[in-house]
């Protein structure tokens, strides 16, 4: 049997959900989408969840109630997804790039403070693979700089750090993608502890209105829809299990993995509450193949596996010649991007499934 990477898996309580909306009437933006904002919200420890279309537009409303200007600069990571990026230019900032820990694959505190400048005016950390950054001193740099935070936890939900969620140290931006931890096949949450940043982003998302035809701001509509909403609202009270048995999964695999020396397995570091969004290894040069290799052989057994990501994030032509975009010396995330592979640690895979991926990998020749 075929192991995918991910395995989207709705009951039958998100298909009555789904039917409760239709039959309401109410398909828009209305109470679902409330109650979604509010369990969210007491589930991750912060005041304020904003319901929105999707995690790219979670991050572009979160700089842009920010009040970014031209030549204002956002640090990020290069080891991510391209919303990161499109979101900071479509704010109309500038981008740089602070370099990455290969242990947990997020930005450094030290990267990030070698760029921070007078033009500094977000730090942007991104919470990779469901595992929280330093947010201890990358929340402490911003407060000493006065740079704003605005965190990237498209795959982070309720990941945490001694305790702390992610979102909670600034912005937290969450994508709800069809393949996310929680999903509502495209959709997207901000959560913030700032009343007036709620606020702000609450008319910005109705077209600038805060009633019908009472314009604030020029807005968009970011609306999130009650029937987005109803596939996510039933899975809130089964995600515990879900991050139980991606844990569990990841260890398993790790174990499973130990003794293949050409093999480094993703760790949990200390303090921090890993939802295993993606579990990553990397190949470690001199092996009996490399990545590209390893990936073609899982692959013609049919194991799932996937590059996230391939590439430094602005290593595309359409971002080379852009002059917002400032690349800066990344050596650890370049290092990166041609040794990583993920691997299904998703609630589907079972003990079984494991011993195939790991076996597999040890059979890997050239």
């Amino acid at each position: 049997m075929p192991i995918p990477i991910t395995n989207v898996q709705l009951g039958p309580e998100v298909e009555a959900s789904v039917l409760a909306v239709i039959r309401s009437g109410m398909i828009a933006q209305g109470p679902v989408v409330a109650q979604l904002e509010k369990s969210f919200a007491e589930m991750t420890d912060v005041k304020h969840v904003v319901a929105v279309n999707n995690g790219t537009t979670a991050l572009i409303a979160a700089l842009e109630v920010l009040d970014l200007q031209p030549g204002d600069e956002v640090i990020t990571s290069p080891f991510t997804f391209v919303a990161t990026l499109n979101a900071i230019l479509s704010a109309g900032a500038t981008a740089r790039f602070a370099d990455i820990s290969a242990e947990d694959f997020n930005v450094t505190t030290a990267s990030l403070a070698s760029l921070v400048n007078e033009r500094t005016k977000v730090l942007m950390p991104v919470h990779l693979y469901g595992q929280v950054a330093d947010m201890e001193g990358i929340s402490e740099l911003a407060s000493s700089s006065g740079a704003r935070l605005v965190e990237d936890a498209a795959q982070a939900h309720l990941a945490s750090l001694n305790g702390k969620a992610a979102g909670t140290w600034g912005i937290g931006c969450f994508s709800l993608y069809a393949t996310k931890n929680l999903t509502s096949g495209e959709g997207g949450l901000i959560s913030t502890n700032d009343d007036d940043i709620a606020d702000r982003l609450r008319v910005l998302r109705n077209q600038g209105m805060r009633q019908r035809y009472q314009y604030e701001m020029a807005g968009n509509n970011y609306r999130m829809t009650d029937l987005q909403a109803a596939v996510c609202v039933p899975q809130l009270a089964k995600y515990e299990e879900n991050v139980r048995r991606r844990n569990e999964n990841a260890l398993a695999l790790n174990q499973a993995l130990a003794d293949i020396t050409w093999v480094q397995t993703p760790q949990v570091l200390e303090g921090r509450g890993h939802v295993w969004h993606q579990y990553t290894i990397l190949v470690r040069d001199g092996g009996p193949v490399d990545r590209d290799e390893l990936i073609a052989h899982l692959t013609k057994l049919e194991i799932g596996c996937g590059i996230y990501y391939p590439k430094i994030v602005y290593d595309y032509d359409c971002y080379r010649q852009d002059s917002r975009v400032i690349t800066d010396s990344v050596p650890v995330a370049e290092d990166v991007v041609r040794r990583c592979v993920s691997l299904p640690v998703h609630p589907g895979v079972g003990p079984r499934e494991i011993e195939e991926i790991a076996t597999a990998i040890r059979m890997a020749t050239k």
